[in-house]
């Protein structure tokens, strides 16, 4: 990303306080070129590179538009960074080693030995076992350069030993995060398990998360913390919903009992509520999903960027028990409430939250019959980057795709789709049946005419998605989105959200009601 494009998108991003702050740091400074093309950003909607460029250089002409660009840009993140000291544990800790730093620079010992101290005791509050590692060492050097005074052997080794402590935990910590982020890898960029095959092959990951988790002897929040989420999102893609919610369950417990130990923004709550809710939604628990997405409603954090994505995820999980009911008008209802809060800030989400809304839309529009803006959601995904194609939902959005080709009988843009799907599928080296099912429906588009011959197909298929429905691990693509349920419509020329409706019921019956305290 060129500096001006970022500094569009910084601009975009900037919350009530930080212009606050800005407009306060830069009232010294009114009329300077950086802050007309400030200005000239926060008033002008959807601005290109080049649209930014022609504006500013044709009002100021004797202004330098990269010199302007590079300024405002350094001058927005000091700003920022000035701000993020006062609202957030570790700006504040490792801002007062630097001050330190500089206390020792001009002889300012002992002054400088208080901070470090200060910076020690909260960083053990925090269990911010970087900056302590980083403040202990930094007293030990300059203790070192005055010749240790006032310091027996004893207080020495003392000091030392802790150093060590703090090491140790840092290597657990490193040793955690490290399989926990090879999980999430290899989840978003190979899919959940679709084999028992592809279960095996996480085994190496599970058998060293255990054998760190016996062998160590620390009772750290973060290392507990990333023991669970470890433990949830591999219940999650091995299809085992109610261990995978015991388990999230657990991990919020743990967050909600040390909330002064939450990072700022909270990501790692917001994924273990995500956890939990997917779960939920898993276990058709529509009724103990309403608790979860209230405290993500609750949630109030100065980040417009992760809030917008918080707000995604709100909706999404609003959305769904409607959606799975098939009661599309409830959905479409939905979808118009959020149209000022969420959908004019679609490009503050990420990919995989940008790629999940589009997905849903457009399910919408295809359950009300309005193809074409099914069709249009679609292809914002499809056609416009190559790094979605990249996630997993990828496949399912391809296949809703496929749906709605078929409905606009799209027939030879259905075949050329076919294809690439197939090369896709052999070049991950497993498909789900529910999808080879898809491919096969929509390439035979004529279906028999007589009611009765129709009834006797589906009776002659029905046994065989009763399995693919009970396959734990083609459920991970059919919670996404029962695919069979349209097959059966356009088979019994039922409305699919008749179909959807009676399957959630039988669903909701099995599964029953999920308890939560």
């Amino acid at each position: 990303m060129i500096k001006s494009e970022a500094l569009i998108y910084l601009v975009n991003s900037m919350t009530k306080p930080e212009k606050k702050a800005f407009r306060i740091t830069t009232e010294s400074s009114e009329g300077a070129n950086y802050l007309k093309l400030y200005e000239l950003i926060c008033n002008t909607k959807d601005l290109t590179v080049e649209g930014l460029r022609t504006a500013f250089t044709s009002q100021f002409e004797e202004a330098s538009f990269n010199t302007s660009v590079t300024h405002l840009y350094k001058v927005l993140l000091n700003t920022m960074l000035d701000l993020r000291k006062d609202q957030d544990s570790y700006y504040s800790l490792f801002d007062k080693i630097l001050k330190a730093r500089i206390l020792f620079e001009k002889s300012l010992s002992q002054e400088c030995f208080d901070t470090l101290e200060k910076v020690k005791r909260n960083a053990v509050n925090y269990e911010n076992y970087h900056a302590l590692l980083i403040s202990s060492r930094l007293e030990l050097e300059y203790l070192l350069a005055l010749n240790f005074p006032g310091i027996d052997e004893n207080s020495l080794l003392h000091k030392q030993f802790k150093v060590n402590e703090t090491l140790r935990v840092i290597q657990k910590i490193h040793q955690q995060s490290s399989l926990y982020e090879l999980l999430k890898h290899r989840l978003l960029h190979k899919g959940n398990a679709r084999s028992e095959k592809q279960k095996t092959e996480l085994n190496d990951l599970v058998v060293s998360e255990m054998s760190i988790v016996s062998s160590s002897n620390i009772n750290n929040y973060e290392i507990n913390k990333l023991h669970q989420l470890f433990q949830a999102n591999y219940l999650i893609s091995v299809g085992d919903y109610k261990s995978a919610f015991r388990s999230f369950n657990e991990l919020n417990i743990l967050q909600e009992a040390n909330k002064h130990l939450w990072s700022n923004p909270p990501i790692y709550y917001v994924l273990t509520i995500e956890g939990i809710l997917d779960s939920l939604r898993s276990l058709r628990d529509y009724d103990g999903m309403e608790n979860f997405v209230q405290r993500l409603k609750n949630l109030d954090t100065p980040f417009l960027s992760f809030n917008t994505n918080v707000l995604c995820l709100i909706f999404l999980y609003e959305l769904f028990p409607s959606l799975d009911r098939g009661d599309f008008a409830a959905c479409e209802r939905l979808m118009k409430s959020y149209g000022t809060t969420l959908f004019k800030k679609i490009q503050l989400l990420s990919l995989q939250r940008n790629a999940e809304l589009h997905l849903y839309i457009a399910l919408i529009h295809f359950g009300l019959r309005d193809f074409k803006k099914a069709k249009k959601s679609l292809s914002k995904i499809i056609f416009t980057s190559r790094d979605y194609s990249a996630l997993p939902l990828f496949r399912t959005i391809r296949l809703v795709n496929l749906m709605v080709l078929y409905e606009l009988r799209d027939t030879e843009f259905i075949k050329y789709e076919s294809r690439s799907i197939k090369r896709d599928i052999n070049a991950a080296g497993k498909e789900y049946k529910i999808e080879k099912k898809i491919l096969n429906f929509v390439n035979k588009p004529n279906l028999p005419i007589s009611a009765i011959k129709r009834k006797r197909l589906w009776e002659s298929i029905q046994g065989e998605f009763k399995i693919i429905n009970q396959d734990v691990y083609e459920q991970q693509t059919l919670r996404l989105f029962d695919f069979s349920t349209w097959i059966e419509s356009k088979i019994r020329k039922i409305p699919l959200g008749d179909i959807l409706a009676s399957r959630g019921e039988k669903e909701k019956g099995k599964v029953g009601a999920t308890a939560i305290d």
